[in-house]
């Protein structure tokens, strides 16, 4: 929707994954928007290059969330925000559904 804007599909599917979801780390991304893993890694470690996100190890992994320091922030969260607004009803509820733990087996969907 904003792709123009931000140069990359990818770089806007991981800025609005990590804006609905809190934090997120590049297989998790990779895996809701079925694409290709490489190409979101490069786009996390761009965005941390220039200051949007910032990273924390959690066991062996990586996990990435906006960077409360970032002087744009408001302004990027409003942008977000706007642009969810456009997303049908569904997907949106998906992408800001944060489910961390697991379901019990057997449980119904």
């Amino acid at each position: 929707m904003i792709e123009s804007l931000l140069g990359s599909k990818n770089r806007e599917r991981v800025l609005l994954y990590i804006h609905g979801r809190k934090e997120g780390y590049a297989r998790e991304i990779s895996r809701f928007f079925k694409t290709d893993l490489s190409q979101i890694q490069k786009q996390l470690e761009r965005l941390e290059t220039g200051s949007i996100l910032y990273s924390r190890v959690l066991g062996k992994t990586r996990v990435y969330a906006l960077n409360p320091r970032y002087p744009f922030l408001d302004e990027l969260k409003a942008l977000f925000d706007r642009v969810l607004e456009f997303y049908p009803e569904e997907e949106r509820e998906r992408l800001t559904m944060t489910r961390m733990r697991p379901r019990r087996r057997g449980k119904p969907v």
